[in-house]
This record gives structure tokens, C-alpha cells and sequence, in this order.
């Protein structure tokens, strides 16, 4: 992101960014501190949750003050699921309370509230009633609808979902402006909920790029232990890793150094990266299907019965020899509620060339691993189908290419056969993972391509650009209006 400092906007010289949620997992929000500290030339109080850590630029940017609200405590899963809706309605008040607190309180008054919706309730109702009070600005900017989001658990034609869209519509209307991350989603709110919105596409900022060789060098000898010692036991990775744990050598299990060069290894596993919240939202079981699919049609393809023994395969592979099929390796990054259970699952699947490994890394280290891997699976389907994931925003930032969902506006995002692929089942993305990885790693033509693509199409736009272009403007807009 650009360093340059622009004239102040407004006349307080002060931002506020809300987020009812973890900070260090709102990597958007982020970036919009980033730019009304840096491009704006703002002071900036975050209002948000702990838990996860931010990207070190918003941590070292002195201009950037991050306030940490307390949580909801954890309530037994048995005492949540007999009072429900009390539980829901004390969790919201409380919410609402500690956040309106510190917005009118903890923080000095800013010039403009930018609060990330969803979450709704409490959100907007705190927001906008702490912008009355405090004569403050209020921007929405719409993620998605949080009313689909409650659909998922409680099923649309519930009662507390159909409150709720009230809520969100209500408030949301009561904003003094709006951004929003897609055509399709601008159209909606423009035609179902009587809101103009700007566009403000998610892109990548400069620290997600390619990865250089020795940054991968440096990444992979980080990682080799959580790479190479899972918690489930053996597999297709872990086999013959134990000599390189134990010897003091410049090689991991995708990198060797020799003297002063480093060098991807022939007989590496090909690197497939997911990031994901483990919601429902995102169905995770169709990885794991298409994993064990890749690993059977391999089989057959090759000719191999079941009498064949895994240690045999494991042995050969790591000994030098070469497969028209490669091992896959699949990193799954994120945090989120259904991690356990699928976490199980992987414990008791039975593979001979696909390991899964969970785990959550570093603001720094996430793009680092992007710009390192050989190919993204976005599994997000949208409770709205109206927005897009920042997680292939992130990976094409990387020069990574993507194999997505098919929903109904992912195609404003993935180009097929220029910077990805789509599928709408476990069998067609293991179709996909095929076609790719055949030959790898010198000779898979059809990724290759698909990387070139990502790579000439770039991203000519990147973050501060797009909010230099769009952002700014609107934010500058709704100050000038609610001064006057």
C-alpha cells in the first residue's frame, strides 16, 4: 500500500471501523483502516474483538489505535439449546451495550462510523444510535446480508430470521452511505432495499505476491514440523521425512538448498491451499470426496490393484521415483466451528497419495504460503449469493490460480480457463485436480496456463488504488453532507 499522505478529511481528522467480530480474521476492515490512516491521513479507532492478531501494518501504523471489546461468555452447548431465544436476546443486549459503550465512550468522536455488516443485530442499531449522538457520519459496508447468513441455521421461514431482515433493512437504510463488494449485490440493494451503493471490489494489497525462493525456503523449514508430523499418524508425506527432521540439512519437504541455491524438489507433493471459516456456508465434505476420488482414479489409472501396499508407493515416491499423478498435499488454514468434526473425518480417511494437514498461520505467513502453493480450492458458496470470497482475491494477489464453487456471481471473480476453473460437485472438481496436476510438476500444461493467466491478468488494481478510486470519494461525500 502506498505510504503517501493526502489532506485530512473532515474536521475532527478521525475514523472509526467497526467490527463485531475477531479483527485479525476481518482482513477488509483492515485494510480500510490502512487507507484512512494512510491515504486519508486519519486517525483510526478500531472497535472490534480480540482473538486473532493483525497484520503487523496495522499494528506498527501509529495512527491506527485498536479497542478491544469484551466477548459474550461461552454458555454450555445444553443450557444454549433449551433457553434459545433467551439466550439469543441476552446475547444481543449485551453485545449492544458493550458496544455502544465504546462508541461513545471509549473512543474520541470521529468524523465517520465504517462498520462491517454482518453481523446486523446488534451492529447497526449501536452504530447508528452512537452517530446520532456523537453527530458522526454512518457508512455500511455491506460483506453480505446477515439475515441469509441466521437462514442457514434457523431456516429462512423462521421468525427471528424474518425480524432480523427487518432489522438489517431498516437500519441499513438508515446509513448516510453504503459500499458494497459486488455489481450483483449493488443491484439488490438497489432494487429490493432502497439503497445506493459503491462498489468496492475486494483486491489484494503488496504483501500478497508471488512468493520469491528463498522466502519459500524460509517458510517451509518454519513449517516442516507441523508438515511433517501430523497428529493423525503416517501418510503418503510423512513417510521418508523423518531423515530430513533429523539430519541438519537446507531441505525441506519442497525445497533443497545447495551452497548458495535453492531449488523446488522434482519429487515434491503438489501444494493445494484452502482457507476456510468451517461454516456452513461451505462444504467442506466435498474436498474430502474429491480427495478420495483423485486418490482411486489414480490407482486405476496406473493400473494398481488393492493388494498394492501403500509403505511400497511411499517408498518409491520418496526415493526419486516419478508418478504421471503426483501426491497431493492439501493445507487447510482458518478457524472456525466445524473444524473438529471434519478434522475427525480426515483422521479416518485411508489415502495413498493425498495428506491433509489443518492449521492456522500468521498474518505474515498466510501470503507467503498463496505465493508457495500450486493451486487454491475455494469452497465458499454464499448464504446470499450475492458475494464474493477475498480468500481468491487473496490467492489471484499471490499469482495463484483457483478452482471455485459455481454459484450464481462467482464469474465477476473467476474467469474460466483464464485464471481458474468452476465445479458444482466432489466428482468435477476431482475431474479438475486431474486434468491439473498430470504431469506435474514440469509438464502439467493445463495449470501452467491457468497460472499464466492469473499472472497476465494481474491485478493492475490493487487495494489502495481501488479505494483511492472508489472508497475515498464517497467516504469524503458523506463527511463534507453530514458537516454541513
Amino acid at each position: 500500500m502506498s505510504g503517501r499522505k493526502e489532506e485530512n478529511i473532515g474536521r475532527r481528522g478521525r475514523a472509526a471501523v467497526v467490527v463485531l467480530g475477531d479483527i485479525g480474521r476481518s482482513p477488509r476492515m483492515q485494510y480500510h483502516a490502512l487507507s484512512l490512516a494512510r491515504q486519508a491521513s486519519l486517525e483510526v479507532d478500531i472497535v472490534a474483538y480480540g482473538g486473532s492478531t493483525p497484520h503487523s501494518a496495522v499494528l506498527e501504523n501509529q495512527s491506527i489505535h485498536i479497542h478491544t471489546m469484551k466477548q459474550w461468555p461461552t454458555i454450555p452447548r445444553i443450557v444454549s439449546k433449551i433457553f434459545y431465544p433467551l439466550v439469543l436476546l441476552f446475547k444481543a443486549l449485551f453485545q449492544f451495550f458493550t458496544l455502544f459503550w465504546f462508541l461513545c465512550v471509549k473512543i474520541p468522536s470521529p468524523d465517520v462510523f465504517i462498520v462491517q455488516n454482518p453481523p446486523s443485530v446488534p451492529t447497526l442499531v449501536a452504530v447508528k444510535w452512537a452517530s446520532w449522538l456523537r453527530n458522526s457520519a454512518f457508512i455500511v459496508d455491506w460483506h453480505n446480508f446477515g439475515y441469509t447468513l441466521l437462514g442457514l441455521s434457523l431456516g429462512r421461514s423462521s421468525r427471528f430470521v424474518a425480524l432480523y431482515h427487518w432489522f438489517e433493512k431498516y437500519y441499513g437504510k438508515a446509513a448516510n452511505g453504503s459500499l458494497c463488494v459486488t455489481r450483483a449485490m449493488q443491484h439488490e440493494l438497489a432494487q429490493n432495499w432502497g439503497i445506493k451503493a459503491t462498489v468496492l471490489y475486494d483486491q489484494p494489497p503488496e504483501f500478497f505476491r508471488p512468493t520469491p525462493m528463498e522466502e519459500k525456503h524460509k517458510l517451509f523449514c518454519r513449517l516442516h514440523k507441523d508438515l511433517c508430523h501430523p497428529r493423525s499418524g503416517q501418510d503418503c508425506v510423512t513417510a521418508g521425512t523423518m531423515e530430513l527432521w533429523n539430519q541438519d540439512t537446507d531441505e525441506t519437504l519442497f525445497t533443497a538448498k545447495m551452497d548458495t541455491d535453492i531449488f523446488l524438489k522434482s519429487n515434491r507433493p503438489a501444494l493445494v491451499v484452502s482457507s476456510t471459516s468451517w461454516t456452513p456456508d461451505e462444504d467442506f465434505s466435498m474436498l474430502l470426496e474429491a480427495a478420495v476420488m483423485y486418490d482411486r482414479r489414480v490407482a486405476a489409472i496406473l493400473n494398481e490393484d488393492d493388494s498394492t501396499k501403500e509403505e511400497v508407493l511411499w517408498k518409491e515416491t520418496n526415493s526419486g521415483k516419478q508418478f504421471l499423478y503426483p501426491r497431493l498435499l492439501f493445507i487447510i488454514t482458518g478457524k472456525g466451528p466445524n473444524k473438529e468434526k471434519y478434522e475427525e473425518k480426515i483422521r479416518r480417511l485411508k489415502l495413498n497419495r493425498v495428506a491433509f494437514r489443518t492449521m492456522w498461520l500468521s498474518a505474515e505467513d498466510y501470503p507467503l504460503l498463496l505465493g508457495s502453493a500450486d493451486l487454491g480450492i475455494c469452497l465458499h458458496t454464499s448464504s446470499s449469493g450475492l458475494d464474493l470470497p477475498m480468500k481468491v482475491v487473496d490467492m489471484f494477489g499471490c499469482g495463484l490460480p483457483v478452482c471455485a464453487v459455481s454459484y450464481s456471481c462467482i464469474e465477476e471473480l473467476v474467469k474460466v480457463e483464464k485464471n481458474g476453473l468452476l465445479f458444482s460437485s466432489s466428482s468435477e472438481l476431482a475431474n479438475e485436480l486431474l486434468m491439473l496436476f498430470k504431469g506435474f510438476p514440469d509438464n502439467c500444461d493445463a495449470l501452467k496456463l491457468l497460472r499464466n493467466g492469473v499472472v497476465e491478468a494481474g491485478f493492475s488494481a490493487r487495494w489502495d488504488t481501488e479505494w483511492e478510486r472508489h472508497a475515498k470519494p464517497l467516504i469524503s461525500k458523506v463527511i463534507s453532507e453530514h458537516c454541513n
